[in-house]
């Protein structure tokens, strides 16, 4: 499916793609009456959560990089669905909303300075010349990785550490499954910003001396939901999911024998730090490989090559 990018935007972060999951959540009565179920949507959803991240990491089409993180996204709601935590797959759609429209919009506008470039190869050195779709498109990738105390943090903690401490079959599982996620998450997003804004100029220098940055009037809305992408987590937080809120009463229903929101707060100090490492990656080995060893760096690439062959498996089932 292709659109224009105000379209993608739109669609992606917050009316069709998420339907789904929607409509997870608002069966949630269905869904308690057995747990089978719940360990296959936990199961299923973390291995999405993987195969967006992975497919994410070897494209090279700006557009297409963003529309496999949404499905990547898309799998964390659905593993939150399966350890009966719906309230918090709809808090992560909302989160996830803000910041991926601002990964779109970012994207339209570094498209259409660079007269409908659209493949990051040919990028490069776009820093000094769009400093404030730069600085938006990094606080959106921070969030998307999930840093602390940006929107996607708050969220994505949260689901995760569910997972962990979840009764059902799936929950361990899907834990182990999305923290390499996370990884792949963080290494796709700082490969993305390091492409297009770091580097020689890799494109057409006549396009790249003669661009222009956007104006105020295409940046406003842009800035305005990257402002959102920061605080909407801290904010929303309680309104939604903390304690006593009554904000999704009688929308869901959990069974009374589920973990409760204090529970997550037991979660061991070592998965936190597991969670941080796996935000902080990407964004280290982008930053410092030059002062890493060739052949560390090499092995390192080699072992996201990998991919665990699930886009092979994609296109040969497609093809058939």
């Amino acid at each position: 499916m292709e659109g224009p990018t105000p379209v993608s935007a739109l669609i992606h972060a917050a009316t069709m793609v998420t339907a789904g999951v929607f409509l997870l959540i608002r069966s949630s009565l269905f869904f308690e009456l057995t747990s089978y179920f719940l360990a296959i949507l936990t199961v299923v959803g973390s291995l999405t959560a993987l195969l967006g991240a992975t497919a994410a990491l070897f494209q090279y089409d700006i557009k297409k990089v963003i529309a496999y993180s949404t499905c990547s996204q898309l799998g964390y709601m659905v593993m939150a669905c399966g350890t009966s935590r719906y309230d918090i797959a709809y808090f992560h759609l909302i989160n996830h909303a803000f910041f991926k429209a601002v990964l779109f919009l970012s994207a339209g506008v570094i498209i259409h300075t660079l007269s409908g470039e659209q493949d990051i190869r040919r990028m490069g050195g776009l820093k000094k010349k769009l400093v404030p779709v730069y600085c938006l498109m990094l606080i959106s990738s921070l969030a998307l990785a999930g840093i602390p105390f940006l929107s996607g943090f708050y969220s994505k903690d949260m689901i995760l550490g569910f997972s962990l401490i979840s009764n059902n079959f799936g929950g361990s599982l899907g834990f182990l499954i999305c923290f390499l996620s996370a990884i792949f998450t963080s290494f796709y997003s700082a490969k993305t910003l390091n492409l297009i804004f770091f580097g020689q100029v890799r494109g057409a220098r006549a396009v790249y001396y003669n661009l222009h940055s956007p104006g105020y009037l295409a940046l406003l809305p842009i800035a305005v939901l990257g402002f959102i992408s920061i605080l909407s987590g801290f904010y929303l937080k309680d309104c939604m999911i903390g304690v006593g809120s009554n904000f999704f009463d009688g929308l869901i229903n959990v069974s009374d024998n589920k973990d409760h929101l204090l529970d997550f707060e037991f979660v061991p100090l070592y998965y936190k730090l597991l969670l941080l490492f796996a935000g902080l990656s990407g964004f280290i080995y982008y930053g410092f490989r030059n002062y890493i060893t060739k052949s560390f760096s090499t092995a390192i690439l080699n072992l996201f090559k990998f991919r665990v062959f699930f886009y092979e498996v994609y296109l040969f089932f497609g093809s058939i």
